[in-house]
């Protein structure tokens, strides 16, 4: 009786499954800018160096995947009378889990790993006023490679039908910044910075028509551009950061 009532629903999933539209995109896609953190221009030091480590969590093409990762930064920045420069390395090691497919799908996986390294740069223009630093327009921008079985299954499954895969394992992201930050007694800082930019390359799988059919899937993945909500703090040398867009990062690290 389990047997007769199993096979019905295992039939169920594969016409569903395979009915469907699947879009996958790079791991970091939407999700590689993250927060540079700079001396404020009362700092003695106008000079530091950050390590920082966090983790990170998005949603995957379809609403129920999950992509979770842990990431590592290290950076430097300079702060000048009315202009910042920071400059840094990171690496990302995650997993991609599916609960899109169905386990009789031909391309059916539970955990992908994927793993990324790349440089990120940020600068600013800012003016100063009592305990703020007011950093009216700035840039961030960051580059990454990315390797591992998630990035080998997009390769795989691109040119399959009802799989549209973009298998680009590098990515150039860039946006305009703009940021408040305050210094408070006792060496303590906080910042509140929004970012608005775009993921360069083609982006063409993320519209609703690919090859003029439209797509059968719940949503797509947002288009090339997106925006960033950043929170900064600083006790001491030790920093606090949380980022907020279609993906959610905390990290903490320490200024030296």
């Amino acid at each position: 009786m389990k047997f007769k009532f199993c096979m019905p629903a295992l039939l169920l999933a594969f016409i569903v499954s395979s009915c469907s539209d699947h879009v996958y995109g790079p791991a970091l896609r939407l999700a590689d800018i993250a927060y540079m953190p700079k001396p404020i221009s009362t700092d003695s030091a106008k000079s530091a160096n950050y390590i920082s480590g966090g983790l990170g969590i998005a949603q995957g093409s379809h609403y129920n995947d999950l992509l979770t990762s842990g990431q590592l930064n290290l950076s430097r920045a300079n702060t000048f009378k009315h202009f910042n420069v920071a400059y840094g390395v990171f690496g990302v090691a995650g997993n991609y889990h599916n609960n899109k497919l169905a386990k009789i799908d031909p391309y059916y996986f539970n955990n992908k790993f994927f793993g990324a390294a790349g440089g990120r740069l940020s600068a600013d223009y800012f003016i100063h006023s009592g305990r703020f630093d007011f950093r009216i327009i700035g840039f961030e921008a960051a580059y990454s490679n990315e390797f591992g079985s998630y990035a080998s299954f997009r390769k795989a499954v691109g040119d399959q039908e009802h799989y549209h895969a973009d298998s680009r394992d590098n990515l150039f992201s860039m946006g305009a910044t703009s940021e408040i930050v305050f210094r408070g007694r006792h060496n303590y800082q906080f910042g509140l910075r929004g970012f608005a930019g775009g993921t360069f390359g083609n982006n063409g799988i993320y519209n609703h028509y690919t090859d003029g059919e439209a797509l059968k899937i719940e949503r797509l993945p947002n288009g090339p551009g997106f925006l960033t909500l950043a929170y900064f703090m600083q006790l001491n040398n030790f920093i606090t950061i949380i980022e907020v867009s279609s993906y959610a990062q905390l990290r903490v690290g320490y200024r030296f």
